[in-house]
């Protein structure tokens, strides 16, 4: 491993426990090297060790955290780095892309001057001017124009907050890249692109690459070699087309039919009955939305307000239309930063619109009063992409879920806990009792979205609208969250909206689809109509531009 740029030689890391437990060894003995221009895979559930091992390559680990084993960069130490040698290890060597960008992003400073900052804490003799003409170029790369240049992170879709993050770990050149689901918060087409900017980079640069990730097909697509880790080992490892076609862990067996489930578009037809999508126009809709806008102006700064610059108006939603049917998943699709979300949080006025109407259940929703659309939102509830982000962190989960009921009236603290420990045990999170103590940080990423799941459904909604529900859990827990969603929407009667960037997704769940790009929807259909015959010139690309898991 001494000529490899990058090595980890039987690596362990254990977290700091209370006194008296063992420690858990969170990576368990890991070994494997990166050579000038490779590109490596890591792939696993969460909760297996993947983002430990990333930290532990930028020597991002708390200091108490026990260590043993080593990381070398240049045959060097990362370990044994002075404070001045990791500052310009971190960055110039290799950059960390992490897969929450606030984690990232200083909510007080413009996009612009996050750039600035970095590269000048680099490279301080660097003119401002030169350094802002350097910044721009990179956030051309992953498409995020220059007239966002003054704008602050809020101001971003989560995708264009990925984007600016993903810009900020380019700005340097550095040698390697340790990327940490970069891709989670982005359509198809941008990770596209800013995949193949990436190994792009690899290639000319001789800049290695290592991404760490649950999409496997994305992986098999941009990566040489795959390492599959499970439990805090490595429990397979070689060429991705190899591993692929002959995997030999079951732990890589599973992984792959739960892709492939996904990819095959079985939801649909499995242990449910199918929505006879051809009905829906004899129906009355539950949700109509009508010629529905929302613009955001630009505030100029002062220099553009003495040069009497016009206000820019960004169209995040413009003019749309459409209709969902009772018991109809429909799957609403597109690029980061289209307005999918800001659409969702319009329907449920959680912003008002500039225009337009939203009927719900035969009623016109956009001018109630607070405590009518309070009583209106028992009947729509949403469950969002990060379910870490919208626990209480300070809260158990029986209290959490609990919450709806008490804040609508609905039952009692006794009667609550009651029907929380019956949701509990119907979103799989069982013992009920033992899960109803436990806390948000306790639980996995598919445990917490189960919670969230719980916590929508406790209200007993007639329409849930789902932004991206599954993208942060690997294909297994995908796999078991998009089943759960499935037989609830059957026991409970439920119509879903379904916000996703992921096709696969899309076509395993949904009876229709509706396309959007730029604020519009361009599209709708039937989803198997939309596979096999796509009209509009976007959704050929978004079709394209998917990656595939091939059958072995």
């Amino acid at each position: 491993m001494s000529d490899a740029l990058f090595s980890v030689e039987h690596l362990r890391v254990a977290y700091a426990c209370d006194s008296g437990e063992e420690d858990h060894w969170a990576v368990d003995d890991v070994s494997f090297s990166l050579q000038p221009g490779e590109t490596m895979g890591l792939v696993g559930e969460s909760g297996c060790g993947k983002s430990t091992l990333g930290r532990a390559a930028m020597g991002l680990l708390p200091p108490s955290t026990r260590i043993a084993g080593e990381v070398k960069f240049q045959g060097k130490s990362v370990f044994a780095l002075t404070p001045a040698e990791m500052r310009k290890f971190r960055g110039e060597a290799v950059a960390l892309i992490f897969q929450d960008p606030m984690t990232r992003l200083d909510p007080l400073m413009t996009i612009g001057n996050h750039c600035i900052e970095t590269i000048k804490a680099h490279l301080p003799t660097i003119s401002t001017q030169q350094a802002k003409q350097k910044a721009i170029a990179t956030l051309e790369k992953v498409k995020i124009p220059a007239n966002r240049w003054n704008q602050y992170p809020h101001e971003f879709s989560g995708g264009m907050r990925q984007r600016l993050a993903i810009a900020l770990a380019l700005l340097l050149q550095p040698k390697m890249i340790v990327a940490d689901e970069p891709t989670t918060s982005l359509d198809v087409t941008v990770s596209a692109q800013i995949l193949q900017e990436l190994t792009r980079l690899c290639a000319e640069e001789n800049m290695a690459l290592l991404l760490i990730s649950h999409d496997l097909a994305m992986v098999g697509e941009y990566c040489d070699r795959i390492a599959v880790m499970y439990n805090g080992k490595i429990v397979e490892m070689g060429k991705t087309a190899s591993v692929f076609q002959q995997p030999q862990h079951e732990y890589t067996r599973s992984l792959l039919k739960a892709a492939l489930h996904i990819q095959a578009g079985e939801g649909t037809n499995k242990n449910h009955i199918q929505t006879k999508a051809e009905n829906f126009s004899s129906q009355s809709p539950i949700l109509r939305v009508v010629d529905l806008k929302q613009h955001y102006k630009i505030e100029p700064n002062l220099v553009e307000r003495l040069l009497k610059k016009p206000v820019q108006t960004i169209k995040a939603v413009d003019g749309v239309s459409l209709e969902l049917y009772p018991g109809e998943i429909l799957g609403l699709v597109g690029e980061s930063g289209c307005g999918k979300s800001t659409l969702s949080r319009t329907i449920l006025q959680l912003i008002r619109p500039t225009a337009g109407k939203v009927e719900f259940l035969g009623r016109e929703i956009v001018n109630l009063s607070p405590r009518e659309l309070r009583s209106s939102r028992r009947q729509m509830q949403m469950v969002f992409q990060d379910p870490h982000a919208c626990l209480n962190p300070a809260m158990t989960v029986g209290q959490s879920v609990a919450d709806p009921l008490l804040i609508h009236r609905l039952a009692t603290p006794a009667q609550a806990k009651e029907q929380v420990l019956w949701m509990l045990e119907k979103v799989g999170l069982k013992p009920a009792e033992l899960y109803y103590q436990r806390y948000p940080s306790d639980l996995s990423g598919g445990q917490q979205q189960r919670v969230a799941i719980a916590r929508a459904l406790i209200t007993r909604p007639k329409l849930l609208i789902c932004d991206e529900p599954v993208s942060m859990l690997d294909a297994s827990v995908q796999s078991q969250v998009l089943d759960l969603m499935l037989e609830l929407k059957q026991e409970f009667e439920l119509t879903y909206l379904f916000i996703t960037h992921d096709l696969w997704l899309a076509r395993f769940l949904c009876d229709r689809i509706a396309v959007m790009n730029g604020g519009k929807i361009v599209e709708i259909g039937l989803t198997k109509e939309i596979f096999a015959h796509p009209q509009h010139p976007y959704t050929k690309t978004l079709l394209a531009a998917a990656p595939l898991l091939a059958r072995a």
